[in-house]
This record gives C-alpha cells, sequence and structure tokens, in this order.
C-alpha cells in the first residue's frame, strides 16, 4: 500500500439550519388540576433533544468542513448559534476525533479580525476513516480517506476477473479489503503517526446495484447475477456486523468523486454541477450529476449508456443484446482497432495500463491508434448526443481509460455533439477531461463515507 500526500478537503453540501428547543412553559396548577395540561407535543419535548444536538453538531462539523480552519467565534457568527452552544457542541466533537484543535496561527488573516484571535477548528486527521473498494473486471482497488479528504492507503490488484468463480472474486477483495483495516489498524494505535477507526465502506462494482440493496443484479462484463456482494465480503474480510457497508455503481461513485474533488467549473465562476461522466474500462458506464444530485432513476440503475445501442453496430454483447456501445468503443474494442497488445497491468493502471499505451501510439502518429480512438470517439460523441439531448446537460466529463486518450478522444466526441445535439446553437456543448484518474471511483467510495460521517456524526460518537 502506498501513501499519498492530502488532497483537498471534502465539501459539505446539506444546508443545515440551528435548531433550538423552545424555552419550557411552567405548568401551572390548581386545586382542581393543572390550568395548563401538557400537550402531546410538550410531553415530547425530552425525547427531541437528542435530535436536535444530533443536528446542530451536523451544523458545526459541517461548516468547518466547509470553511477550513474556523473559530468557536466564527461558527457562532455563521451558524446563529450561541457562543456556549458552540462550545459545548465542538467539546463534544473534539471528544470523538471529529474536529482538532489548530491553534490560533491556523486562523487564514482574512478572518481573524479585531483583537487576540481564537484558536482555530480543523477536522481531525487522527479521526474515522471511510474505505473505498472497487471491483472491476480486470483489477480490484482500494482507497482509504481521512475525514479532511486525505489519502491515507491505496492498494490496487491487477488480475482478470472474467470467468473467476464469484466466491473467488470476492475472495481476492477482501484479502486487499482486510490488509487495509490492519494496516489502519495499526496507524491508529501508533502515536507517532496517529490513525483513526474504519467507519465504513463503499463498494463500487460495474453492473446493475438496486438503491438500497447490498446485492449486484447483474454486472455482465463479470457474469454475475443477484450477488450477495456486501453480505459475503463482511464474512469473508471478517469485518465486525456494526460496520456501516453500502454498495453502488463504479461510474456513479467517479461521477461524484468528480464533482466533490475534480475542481471543475461550468465556464465561468461557478463550480461544475450538472454533467454527464462518461468512464471506458471493459464496460462503459455513465454516471449523471444533476444540479448536484446522482440521477439513480426509479430502481438506482440509471447511467448504463454501454448498452445503448450504436447505428450499424450488431455485434453480441454480453449482456445479450445486441450493438451495444461497449463493443464499439470500450477498452478491448480501442486495443483490437489500434493494435496494441494490453499490458500485463491492465487497461487503465496508472502509467502502465493498455490506454496509456494507445495514447503513446497517438502521439507518435501512429495511425491505427488514431483510427481506433476517432472510430470510439464518433460511436461515444452519437450515444452521448442523445443523452444530452434528452436530459438538457450541456458537459461531458470523461473518465477512466476515456481520460488518458482525451486529446483524441475529446475533440471527436465534441465534433459529434455539435452536430447533433439539437441545442447547441443556444450554448456551449464542452468535454472535459476527468481529474482523478483510474482511482476516482474508489475514491468517490472512500469520499461517500466521511460525508455521511460529518453528514451524520451522532453515528460514530462513542
Amino acid at each position: 500500500m502506498s501513501r499519498t500526500s492530502p488532497v483537498v478537503r471534502p465539501v459539505h453540501s446539506p444546508a443545515h439550519e440551528p435548531i433550538r428547543e423552545p424555552a419550557h412553559e411552567p405548568v401551572q396548577a390548581s386545586a382542581s388540576g393543572p390550568v395548563h395540561p401538557p400537550s402531546r407535543q410538550a410531553a415530547a419535548r425530552p425525547a427531541r433533544q437528542p435530535a436536535l444536538r444530533e443536528h446542530n453538531l451536523a451544523l458545526v462539523l459541517g461548516h468547518v468542513a466547509d470553511s477550513g480552519p474556523v473559530s468557536r467565534a466564527r461558527i457562532a457568527a455563521a451558524t446563529g448559534l450561541t457562543k456556549a452552544s458552540v462550545s459545548s457542541l465542538v467539546e463534544t466533537l473534539l471528544e470523538a476525533r471529529l474536529l482538532a484543535e489548530l491553534g490560533p496561527d491556523a486562523v487564514p488573516a482574512r478572518l481573524a479580525g479585531a483583537g487576540r484571535p481564537g484558536s482555530a477548528l480543523g477536522l481531525d486527521p487522527r479521526g474515522p476513516v471511510g474505505i473505498g473498494v472497487e471491483l472491476n473486471v480486470d483489477y480490484v482497488s482500494l482507497c482509504g480517506v481521512d475525514l479532511a479528504g486525505a489519502v491515507r492507503t491505496r492498494e490496487t490488484v491487477v488480475g482478470d476477473l472474467r470467468g473467476l468463480p464469484v466466491p473467488a472474486a470476492l475472495d481476492r477483495a477482501a484479502g486487499v479489503l482486510r490488509r487495509a483495516v490492519a494496516e489502519l489498524g495499526r496507524a491508529g494505535a501508533s502515536a507517532r503517526t496517529g490513525g483513526g477507526r474504519v467507519v465504513g465502506v463503499t463498494v463500487a462494482v460495474p453492473g446493475l446495484v438496486e438503491t438500497g440493496s447490498g446485492e449486484v443484479r447483474v454486472a455482465p462484463n463479470l457474469g454475475w447475477r443477484d450477488v450477495p456482494v456486501l453480505d459475503e465480503l463482511r464474512v469473508r474480510a471478517g469485518l465486525p456486523p456494526g460496520l456501516d457497508l453500502l454498495l453502488d455503481n463504479e461510474a456513479n461513485l467517479a461521477a461524484l468523486a468528480e464533482f466533490w474533488r475534480g475542481g471543475h467549473t461550468d465556464g465561468g465562476a461557478h463550480a461544475l454541477d450538472t454533467f454527464v461522466y462518461v468512464s471506458g474500462e471493459v464496460g462503459v458506464g455513465a454516471g449523471v450529476v444533476l444540479h448536484g444530485e446522482l440521477l439513480r432513476g426509479r430502481h438506482g440503475f440509471a447511467g448504463e449508456i454501454g448498452h445503448l445501442p450504436v447505428p450499424g453496430a450488431d455485434a453480441r454483447c454480453g449482456c445479450g443484446s445486441r450493438g451495444c456501445l461497449e463493443l464499439v468503443a470500450g477498452q478491448d474494442a480501442i486495443l483490437r482497432a489500434a493494435g496494441v497488445a494490453a499490458p500485463a497491468p491492465g487497461w487503465a493502471v496508472d502509467g502502465a495500463g493498455g490506454a496509456d499505451a494507445v495514447a503513446a501510439a497517438a502521439a507518435a502518429g501512429d495511425a491505427r491508434a488514431l483510427a481506433a480512438i476517432g472510430a470510439a470517439g464518433a460511436a461515444l460523441g452519437t450515444t452521448l448526443a442523445g443523452v444530452l439531448n434528452l436530459l438538457d446537460i450541456d458537459t461531458v466529463v470523461l473518465g477512466g481509460g476515456y481520460a488518458r486518450l482525451a486529446p483524441w478522444l475529446g475533440p471527436r466526441v465534441t465534433a459529434e455533439l455539435r452536430g447533433r445535439v439539437l441545442a447547441v446553437g443556444a450554448r456551449e456543448v464542452r468535454v472535459l477531461a476527468g481529474r482523478l484518474g483510474p482511482g476516482a471511483a474508489t475514491l468517490g467510495a472512500a469520499l461517500s463515507v466521511v460525508r455521511r460521517v460529518i453528514a451524520h456524526p451522532s453515528g460514530v460518537l462513542g
């Protein structure tokens, strides 16, 4: 496993407002009984207190996550909570290692104000850790991040999972997960390095994941159907029963990572919050982000762009249909058309995969490589034009192996979009390269865990 330098801190998107408990009215009594008998609402007030405190804990933690190093006074001013309430809430978050004292020097000068600066608070790097695991067709990858989004551990095990029995594939993922949990546990026990307990795992897979389920309904390129991934991984990796586990599609999680961490803009001064992320691996998947929210569809199956039909294509796909986009624009099709043998590390492994080999050939002017990328771009652009017309979206982010090929793939996709998107005369259509590399899905999976902690900190309080 490798350590990497911290990345930018997570953005806490839910908007919170402080909730204050109404003042309790004294109950007036007389010989004939109470003049103002307690209402059902008043009787329930004690039970509401924990919910109010949970809300305000999230409000404070979320403000620190959004704003970076900030003093207690600034938190009170920004949230509308009293200074006394902020002090109490901060103490709870410090004890739980969700916040850390950074000292007065950490307060940015623009926020310091007049007088003696207060001690700054920041997210505690020794606090909870979230893990993301991706099972893809030709690799298993893992990423662990702390509350601030710093990557604490990474590992990728390359190897084709196609044709491998489901238990063997899950054992491979479980082994990666066990090693990460053990490493993070050792770090947490070390006074020198600090550490943090693992509070959740999100698993990314290239297939249909029904919302709220822990099962892969269909993953054609893996040959999986109705596989209880989370139950199996919990047992095989020896994870405790109470550990939070979630399952999602890999393109969805990569799209969220690009939204949270990609640093893309809308072409102006605002962050990009509406786009189609399309990932080119063995399969081709998409994640659609609309106004900062993932479009999932009724069952959670949205984004299966790789199985949309391409005009003129008729080959049989592993899904059972014919002429699917991934047969024309997926990694196998591009490698075959380019005449490039896939290197051992696979398609999109950093610095050594098949996408790099095709990119190197294209950069050298190789005619077959350029033609292969052009054909894939034409098919991809044609298909994406339908998506953009349907959803009124004007930006595409190329991820996975496509990001490596973006200097050649992007212009061809853009040309197809400009010729086919109806509203192109009224707005610009943009094609951007993803910025997070082949680890986008695992990063998005890991970040989804710590973002849940920031949104609901009471769930990890001791």
